[in-house]
C-alpha cells in the first residue's frame, strides 16, 4: 500500500510541474479510443455494403449504422464494470484495461472476411468487436475524467478536464485526415476492398504505444487517499442509491451536447455524402474542421468555465447550439458547397467544444473520489448510449420518414432544450446541498 508520505510527494511533485504527464497519458488512449469509433462511422457505407448486403442501399446503411449502435448498449455496461473497477482498483488499472479490450475490438473488424467470403459469421464478428469497443468505451470516460481531475489543481479542473475534449478533436483530425486520404488516393474498388481496413490498422499501430504509456503513469493522489482510509469499496451501490438524483440529472446535462456531437460531427460525413451528393473526400474534410476546431477551442471554454462558472458556460452553449442547428442545415441544404460544409463545420467545432469543455469536471464536481469513476463513467455513458449512440439511426429513419433533410436538427433541438432543463435543475441542487 502506497504511504501517506510517498501520496504526498507525488501530489506535491505534480504541483510543481504540471499534471501534463498524467494529462497525455489519459488522452492519448482517448484519441484512440475516438477514432476507432469515428472510423466507424465515417465508413458506414463500405461496411453496410461488405458485411451487411441487401437490396436496399439504405437498409445497407441502417443495418451498419445500427450496429454501430449496438456498441453503445455495451457502454453501460463498460460502465459499471470499467466506472467501479476504476473505484476499486484505481484510475490506472482501468485506464490499462480499457484500452487494452478496445485493441482487440480494433484488430476484429480490421482482419474480419467479408459477407461474400465467410457469410453470416461475418456481420457476427463485427457485432462482436463493435460490442467491445462499446464495452471498452464505457469505462473510459470516467477513469480518464477522473484521472485528469484529481491530477489537477481544484482552480484549473475545467482546463485539464477539457483536454479529453480536446484529444477527442484530435481523433476526428486523424479519422478524417486518414479517410479523406484513403478516398482520394485509392479508387472505390481499391477503398471497398481492402483501403478501408488501412484506416482501423492505423489504430492498431497507435494502440499499443498507449498502452505502454498507461502501464508507466502513476495513481492519483485523490485516490490514494482513499485506499490508505481502508474502507469497504462499494461504488456502484453507492452511487445508485446515495446518488441516483445527481446521476439522473448528469444524464440529462450530457444529452444535448452529445446529440449535436454525433449528429453534427460523427453522422455529417455520411449526410453529406448521401443527401447532398458532396463527394467522399470533401465530406471527411468538413470532420477533420470540426475536429481541429474543437481541438484548438475545448480547454479554452474548460478554462471559461474555471473563471466564470460551469453552469454558466454550458447553459449559454447550449442555448445557442439548439437555436442555431436548424439555420445550419438550412444553409447546408440551400447551398450543399464544399465551402458551406467547411463552414458549417467549422462552427459546429466551436459548439460542441462550448459545450462539452466543461461537462467533465462538471460532472466530476457532482461526485466524491470515492465512486467518482463509477458516477462519471455511468452518467456520460447512459446519455450517450440514449441520445447519441443511436443518433445516425435515428436521424436516417427521421430523414426517410419525413422526406424532410432537416429532420437532424429537430432532433438537436429537442435534446439541447432537455440538457438546459437538467443543468438549471443540477445547478440549484448543488448550491442547496453536498455532493451526492
Amino acid at each position: 500500500m502506497t504511504t501517506h508520505a510517498s501520496t504526498v510527494h507525488s501530489a506535491q511533485a505534480t504541483t510543481r510541474r504540471g499534471p501534463w504527464k498524467e494529462i497525455v497519458a489519459a488522452s492519448f488512449g482517448n484519441a484512440l479510443e475516438f477514432y476507432d469509433l469515428l472510423i466507424y462511422g465515417y465508413f458506414a457505407v463500405v461496411i453496410g455494403k461488405l458485411f451487411f448486403p441487401s437490396d436496399n442501399e439504405t437498409t445497407s446503411l441502417l443495418l451498419a449504422v445500427g450496429s454501430f449502435g449496438i456498441s453503445f448498449l455495451m457502454r453501460p455496461l463498460g460502465a459499471i464494470v470499467l466506472g467501479s473497477y476504476a473505484d476499486r482498483a484505481g484510475r490506472k488499472a482501468s485506464l490499462t484495461l480499457s484500452i487494452l479490450i478496445m485493441l482487440i475490438g480494433t484488430a476484429l473488424i480490421t482482419f474480419t472476411p467479408s459477407y461474400q467470403q465467410i457469410g453470416m459469421a461475418a456481420p457476427l464478428l463485427i457485432i462482436v468487436a463493435r460490442m467491445l469497443q462499446g464495452f471498452s468505451t464505457g469505462g473510459e470516460f470516467g477513469a480518464a475524467t477522473a484521472f485528469m481531475v484529481e491530477h489537477a489543481d481544484a482552480s484549473r479542473r475545467g482546463f485539464f478536464a477539457s483536454w479529453q475534449l480536446s484529444t477527442q478533436g484530435l481523433a476526428t483530425v486523424l479519422a478524417a485526415g486518414v479517410s479523406a486520404l484513403l478516398s482520394y488516393a485509392l479508387s472505390d474498388v481499391q477503398l471497398n476492398d481492402w483501403g478501408w481496413r488501412v484506416a482501423f490498422g492505423v489504430g492498431l499501430l497507435i494502440g499499443p504505444v498507449g498502452f505502454y504509456i498507461r502501464s508507466q503513469i502513476d495513481e492519483t493522489p485523490d485516490f490514494q487517499k482513499v485506499v490508505a482510509k481502508a474502507e469497504p469499496k462499494t461504488p456502484l451501490r453507492d452511487v445508485l442509491i446515495k446518488g441516483h438524483v445527481s446521476l439522473l440529472l448528469a444524464i440529462g446535462v450530457v444529452a444535448g451536447a452529445t446529440a449535436f456531437n454525433y449528429v453534427h460531427k460523427l453522422y455529417m460525413p455520411t449526410y453529406a455524402l448521401k443527401q447532398l451528393q458532396i463527394a467522399a473526400t470533401s465530406s471527411y474534410l468538413g470532420a477533420l474542421v470540426t475536429g481541429v476546431t474543437l481541438m484548438i477551442m475545448a480547454p479554452v471554454f474548460g478554462s471559461l468555465s474555471d473563471r466564470y462558472g460551469r453552469f454558466r458556460v454550458l447553459t449559454i452553449a447550449l442555448l445557442i447550439t439548439g437555436l442555431s442547428s436548424y439555420p445550419m442545415f438550412v444553409w447546408l441544404n440551400h447551398f450543399p458547397s464544399v465551402s458551406t460544409l467547411l463552414m458549417v463545420q467549422a462552427m459546429v467545432g466551436v459548439l460542441i467544444a462550448a459545450c462539452l469543455g466543461p461537462i467533465p469536471a462538471m460532472l466530476a464536481d457532482i461526485f466524491p473520489t470515492s465512486i467518482r469513476g463509477t458516477g462519471l463513467a455511468l452518467s456520460y455513458n447512459f446519455s450517450v448510449t440514449l441520445f447519441g449512440g443511436f443518433a445516425p439511426l435515428i436521424v436516417t429513419w427521421m430523414i426517410e420518414a419525413t422526406g424532410s433533410k432537416l429532420a437532424p436538427s429537430f432532433y438537436v433541438v429537442a435534446t439541447s432544450l432537455v440538457s438546459v432543463i437538467a443543468v438549471i435543475l443540477l445547478g440549484r441542487r448543488m448550491r442547496h446541498s453536498t455532493p451526492a
